[in-house]
């Protein structure tokens, strides 16, 4: 069965479900089997740009994990395309020790420093007659635009879109989308400077009468 017509199977039949995470992960464990991760996604993914020795590479074959020319994935990162996929474009570079879980899409040229976390998915909880971590997950798609830059330990939550060439400060935690061209701070993030385009220069934000919510 080709990868295409495996990774539907197991997305539309919850007995495909149930078998396939049976085959690609012992029992009780968040890590793919070894053979998974050394051998079979040698063939499903594509790995143009470079991943160091430590990173933890916990992907499956029935969704894409993209690595474009250029880009590096440091050490001790993690990689998790388990529930969507992972697109890391050219010349970007994931910093040390970041951990990054699908369905994201990083575009082009984007820097993120040190001890980064962009994770698409968020745990269930209403149930409250069982642990969380048996209440399942949901998940919305993350996009990081064309040159940007994350700065250490900053937190980018699921959902959340980021524009082309973006400032996200240390620590910040972005929940909400952010504009192309602005520098966001804080927790929730927001924005405190623009690019103008009359004066050819960031301006602070927001300007009067303005919201600076990110």
């Amino acid at each position: 069965m080709a990868i295409t017509e495996l990774k539907t199977w197991v997305n539309q039949s919850p007995k495909g479900k149930e078998l396939a995470h049976r085959a690609l992960f012992p029992k009780d464990d968040y890590r793919p089997r070894w053979w998974v991760r050394n051998l079979l996604n040698r063939f499903a993914h594509t790995v143009a740009g470079t991943v160091r020795d430590t990173v933890r590479m916990d992907t499956v074959p029935f969704n894409a994990f993209v690595l474009a020319p250029k880009a590096i994935v440091e050490d001790n990162c993690l990689i998790n395309n388990a529930m969507g996929d992972v697109f890391i474009g050219r010349a970007s570079l994931i910093g040390l020790g970041s951990v990054i879980i699908g369905p994201v899409r990083i575009e082009d040229d984007v820097l993120l420093a040190q001890n980064v976390i962009i994770s698409a998915l968020n745990h269930n909880y209403e149930d409250i007659t069982r642990p969380i971590k048996d209440q399942g997950v949901k998940v919305a798609p993350i996009v990081v635009g064309a040159g940007s830059w994350i700065a250490a330990g900053a937190v980018i939550l699921s959902g959340v879109k980021i524009g082309r060439n973006v400032v996200v400060a240390a620590g910040a935690v972005v929940t909400k989308d952010v504009p192309d061209f602005c520098v966001v701070v804080g927790n929730p993030a927001r924005v405190v400077r623009r690019y103008d385009a009359e004066s050819n220069a960031y301006v602070r934000w927001p300007a009067d009468g303005a919201s600076g919510g990110a």
